[in-house]
């Protein structure tokens, strides 16, 4: 195949979004930390499936229109900063194919130097080691390869750009301590070699299928816009007589891991707290039946939620224009009705594992009237998308408060004053985020080490800010320590966040451990949010 066209295109990137759903969940498993918030094959899958049906659905063969609407769908579908530095690669790829009906080898090879330059634009501090390492040393090879061999095909240059970004993959951890140290490679390089992959599958003339019972992610490059959401299904199983002597752990998060994804399971003897996103809750109820009674349950329509988000969530109203709107992102019922408490205009329902995309920011930029904007993304996991949303709308005043976590965002607020200035309120609110200290519980979900600190499945870690201090099998232990860690002379307030699997004996524990220790005020908020049991902020 001397060159592609427009159709082979299309083939080719159907192929690539279909490999990689197929393979999201083994590239979620490399994300470094072990903690139930590994998302990088989700947030690259679901970006790449929305660029990919935009460009499907633009009903030309014509190769140039094709990439366009490529990368404006990747654009407003990115997620995370896997997802983003993603759709900034195929930005590059169409700027540099803009015009032309048809590819050669060399033509490919210009596009994927200008993908790998624009991603690298569009990051303020590059890490090496990471998916800008692999699309950098994998297109420039590539090109000095057919600079040096001309007369290659497009088939022999994707087997060239592979295999150079095997290669490149393969030394991540040479590049990233953190990767050697776990024993993986970089999660989202992983990602872009299965679209490349796929990409060479399809013009080979054997394109790869999505496979359809592959969770929630597979079933988006079938159909994203109605299979995106489902249902988000909690229950607290007390286990019976037999449950507990039949049921395991890895047994429960198998099945629900046949039946979708966003899956927390944490047992406390007879007790088992569950979190998962499905199209079928139904199945995952019958299973875990089998092993005693349910003491709660709840099951939310995702999709109906995102329906009427405007009219019932956001409340959202005509009304006249405003001096300025705060836009913040959370996971979790309370979380979201503390942050409208404290002046947010629209609260983007997400977090961790749940990355909002650049469409659902410009969504709710759009929903507000306001002279200035500000944007709280509480995790720094989400501020590439937020700031990609910002760029989007360039003609709007948006500011986008780099606050990576949900402490942050709330000390931001409280900060927040409608009488002054915009660049005081910046100021005041900046200042206010370098002040907040923030830690984590949430537990293991595999064994593993972390700069020394040995890890087993299901120790609880507590984590302040990025780094792992403690993993323990006691919970109370994991909070003692970070309490202890967080808390210094200067200290004045602690803000406690409760999640949905935390127990009301647990938070009486650590606010009776803190004020019999500490002279500050401490804050109690039920978050209801997934994964984390606690999250606390010290300023």
């Amino acid at each position: 195949m001397k060159s592609l066209n427009g159709i082979d295109f299309k083939l080719m990137l159907q192929s690539g979004a279909s490999n990689l759903a197929n393979h999201h969940t083994e590239i979620d498993a490399l994300n470094v930390f072990p903690v139930p918030d590994g998302d990088t094959g989700t947030n690259m899958s679901m970006t790449f499936t929305s660029g990919v049906k935009d460009a499907i659905n633009s009903l030309s063969d014509d190769l140039s229109v094709i990439a366009k609407a490529l990368s404006k769908g990747l654009l407003m579908g990115a997620r995370g900063n896997s997802g983003v530095i993603l759709s900034q690669i195929f930005r590059g790829v169409y700027q540099s194919v803009d015009g032309k009906q048809d590819l050669n080898a060399n033509d490919l090879a210009d596009a994927f130097v200008k993908g790998s330059e624009v991603a690298y634009k569009a990051v303020m501090r590059p890490v090496e080691g990471t998916i800008l390492t692999v699309i950098r040393e994998s297109s420039y090879y590539a090109k000095q390869y057919v600079i040096a061999n001309p007369e290659i095909d497009v088939l022999q240059f994707f087997d060239v750009l592979i295999g150079y970004a095997k290669e490149s993959l393969d030394n991540t951890p040479e590049l990233l301590p953190v990767l050697k140290e776990v024993g993986v490679v970089d999660s989202g390089g992983a990602g872009l070699l299965v679209i490349f992959v796929g990409f060479k599958a399809a013009l080979n003339g054997n394109p790869i299928e999505a496979k359809a019972n592959d969770s929630q992610t597979s079933s988006a490059a079938l159909n994203l816009e109605n299979d995106e959401f489902g249902y988000c299904t909690e229950f607290i199983l007390k286990l019976s007589e037999i449950g507990v002597s039949s049921f395991t752990e890895d047994k429960l998060k198998k099945k629900l891991a046949s039946l979708g994804d966003s899956i927390v399971v944490v047992q406390d003897e007879d007790l088992v707290k569950v979190h998962v996103h499905t199209l079928t809750p139904g199945d995952a109820l019958n299973f875990a039946q089998r092993y005693g009674e349910f003491v709660k349950l709840k099951i939310e329509n995702m999709q109906e939620q995102h329906n009427n988000l405007p009219e019932q969530t956001q409340q959202q109203v005509v009304k006249p224009r405003q001096k300025y709107a705060i836009i913040s992102v959370a996971a979790g019922d309370g979380l979201v009705d503390l942050f409208k408490q404290y002046r947010c205009d629209y609260v983007i329902e997400g977090g961790q594992t749940m990355n909002p995309s650049t469409e659902d920011f410009v969504a709710a930029i759009n929903k507000v009237n306001a002279e200035h904007i500000l944007i709280l993304p509480n995790n720094s996991n989400i501020i590439l998308a937020a700031q990609q949303a910002a760029a989007v709308l360039e003609d709007l005043n948006i500011t986008v408060l780099p606050t990576k976590s949900i402490p942050q965002g709330l000390s931001a607020c409280i900060m927040f004053n409608p009488e002054v200035e915009i660049s005081e309120n910046i100021e005041e609110m900046t200042t206010a985020i370098n002040h907040v200290k923030t830690a984590q519980v949430t537990y293991a979900i595999k064994d593993t080490t972390f700069e020394g600190l040995e890890i087993h499945s299901q120790d609880f870690m507590g984590m302040y800010e990025k780094n792992i201090i403690i993993a323990t099998p006691i919970l109370r232990d994991a909070l003692v320590k970070l309490v202890d860690e967080l808390i210094d002379e200067d200290s004045e307030i602690m803000t406690l966040i409760v999640g949905c699997d935390a127990f009301a004996e647990d938070v009486e524990f650590v606010t009776e451990y803190v004020n019999s220790k500490y002279d500050l005020e401490i804050e109690v908020h039920q978050g209801n949010q997934p994964v984390y049991c606690f999250i606390m902020g010290v300023e």
